[in-house]
């Protein structure tokens, strides 16, 4: 009897270590899958308050990208010490980031709002401008001075920095929603909430189309 009962026992303490590591797998799992940062932009306008502005935009087509130039919206410049507006960008959205002394980020974790993908190198991260450059220069920045071009460019205080899977942005380029929209369409409604609130305080206008699809996001707001 204390044979089978020791046996018993060993059986009962082996099903007891499976289930355990198997709980264990799972929250593992979980955690792995889970997202570890969220973008933290400058919040948007209500969807509300994006549905007026849109209204005040002038529309009209979009202008040409003869003259266009990266180089005409500086960026990145210095923000403060030795950060530029990227490295703000990828302190700011990520979690537990940690920077060297050049404040390049060396470690940290950063979740896609586009694509909903986590990243542990910084390498695998763009820094999306919300209304791209060339959109902006065929939507009136074509008119500005290049000071305020670099104003635009590293605007930190509206919705128009965002760190996203760099593969990602370059799919975007320079698209408006009527051309490309985010796969998580969880966050459409933010993304044309900001997309919106730029385009309104940097005087910039919108296409037929463009409007279009932003008011059909706004409208399932």
């Amino acid at each position: 009897m204390t044979n089978v009962y020791a046996r018993r026992t060993r059986r009962i303490a082996r099903r007891l270590t499976v289930l355990a590591a198997t709980a264990a797998l799972s929250v593992t799992g979980l955690l792995a899958t889970a997202p570890t940062a969220q973008a933290a932009m400058p919040t948007p306008v209500s969807a509300a308050t994006a549905r007026t502005y849109l209204a005040s935009l002038t529309v009209k087509a979009e202008g040409s990208s003869t003259g266009y130039s990266r180089d005409l919206f500086p960026h990145w410049i210095t923000q403060s010490g030795a950060c530029n507006t990227r490295e703000v960008v990828l302190k700011r959205d990520g979690s537990g980031v940690v920077q060297d002394s050049s404040c390049a980020a060396v470690s940290g974790s950063w979740y896609s709002e586009y694509d909903g993908a986590t990243w542990t190198a910084a390498s695998d991260l763009d820094i999306d401008h919300m209304v791209a450059l060339a959109e902006a220069w065929r939507s009136g920045a074509n008119s500005w001075t290049t000071a305020k071009r670099q104003q635009f460019a590293n605007d930190l205080t509206r919705p128009q920095l965002i760190a996203v899977t760099d593969n990602v942005n370059q799919a975007k380029g320079d698209q408006d929603p009527a051309e490309w929209l985010p796969s998580r369409t969880s966050y459409r409604c933010t993304y044309a909430r900001a997309w919106v609130h730029v385009k309104y305080y940097w005087g910039l206008s919108v296409d037929s189309a463009e409007k279009s699809a932003l008011q059909s996001i706004l409208n399932g707001c």
